[in-house]
């Protein structure tokens, strides 16, 4: 790949990002990236640095730079990773408005406006990039390398699907991965997400999504839960574990896991609690447990009569 061109400068660290090798992100040497693409660079890193629980770190490191719509981006994204939820969400809304055509305002914006339940806000925020997906790439389909719009596109595509599946609408995402094989055929990104909805097709999708999350130990482990080994589900979450004592998604998966295989969940929730207090999942399960609360007095204010 010649570093003279910005086609596929990105495309190592951008795999490695999605395949949660967060250290490999970090210590990527991006002194060689050119003038255009050291920014995406360092935002990647950013969130590298998030998702093993920097957080921190990486408020301290955008300071005073949070003008740049980017930067900006990331401080919230971090900023609700830590809690700050409404602070977060703010930030994520008056991006939306002010930089609604930067990427990573539409990508990082759209998955905190996501998390914070405003779904429609956030495929609003998406759908403002100029032109279609497909209208983007379209005229880059003779080159043999991967360019770094299309790199970016396929993130789009990504959060995308997982809002329609958290709607429950699978079908528009996989309309959604479906156009994106149009343009996107070698995309591990596309491919990943075609695997969530895999996931949710069931079948023999779910040997599938297996294979296609071989570098991916918290995702194979979905798949394993899916196809009843929970004992190949433990080991792959407990590799994720090893690998980054602080990986947030495999331990809210370990909680589900725990709970299938009839085990305690207190320390892994507390642990869950205490290194991502924002954490969907802890919200849907404190939802969760406050209607079920609601329903059990029902019946025994029954009982008591």
């Amino acid at each position: 790949m010649d570093p003279l061109y910005a086609e596929g400068e990105l495309l190592t660290i951008h795999n490695a990002f999605h395949q949660g090798q967060y250290q490999k992100v970090i210590d990527f040497d991006t002194s060689s990236l050119s003038a255009e693409n050291a920014l995406p660079g360092r935002v990647l890193q950013l969130r590298a640095q998030i998702a093993i629980g920097q957080v921190e770190e990486v408020l301290a490191d955008i300071g005073g730079e949070d003008e740049v719509p980017d930067l900006a981006a990331v401080k919230a994204l971090a900023q609700y990773s830590i809690g700050s939820t409404t602070e977060a969400t703010k930030e994520a809304e008056y991006l939306a408005t002010t930089s609604s055509e930067n990427m990573m305002v539409q990508i990082l914006g759209g998955t905190v406006l996501q998390a914070a339940g405003k779904g429609e806000e956030a495929l609003a925020l998406l759908a403002k990039h100029s032109g279609s997906l497909e209208a983007c790439v379209i005229f880059k389909r003779s080159f043999t390398k991967i360019r770094n719009t299309d790199i970016f596109s396929s993130s789009r595509v990504a959060l995308i699907v997982q809002m329609h599946l958290q709607q429950n609408r699978t079908d528009l995402a996989l309309k959604e991965v479906q156009a994106a094989r149009k343009w996107a055929q070698d995309s591990l990104l596309v491919n990943i997400a075609e695997s969530w909805v895999g996931l949710r097709l069931g079948g023999e999708k779910y040997q599938q999504a297996f294979y296609e999350f071989e570098e991916m130990p918290v995702c194979q482990a979905v798949a394993e839960i899916h196809l009843g080994r929970l004992p190949e589900a433990e080991a792959a979450l407990q590799q994720a574990i090893q690998r980054n004592s602080d990986d947030i998604e495999a331990i809210s998966n370990s909680i589900v896991l725990n709970v299938l295989s009839s085990k305690d969940t207190t320390e892994l929730i507390e642990s869950l609690r205490s290194k991502a207090p924002g954490h969907h999942f802890l919200a849907d399960l404190e939802e969760k447990s406050a209607m079920f609360d609601q329903a059990a007095m029902k019946y025994s204010a029954r009982a008591a009569t």
